[in-house]
């Protein structure tokens, strides 16, 4: 996979979390360590993502 698709899906996989973020904060019957870990998900894909960047320059 080259670096472009890799950044890709990280991009993608980012995006689904945040509307999973979205969603569950939109159903009070959601427990709060849910939306904790993937916040916590969706930070490691935002520090690869930059790890990466910063690697190919």
């Amino acid at each position: 996979m080259s670096l472009a698709n890799h950044l890709d899906e990280l991009q993608r996989r980012h995006g689904d979390i945040e509307r999973q973020i979205d969603e569950a904060l939109t159903h009070p019957s959601v427990d709060d360590l849910e939306i904790v870990t993937l916040k916590r998900r969706k930070l490691a894909i935002k520090d690869e993502m930059e790890k990466l960047r910063h690697t190919t320059h």
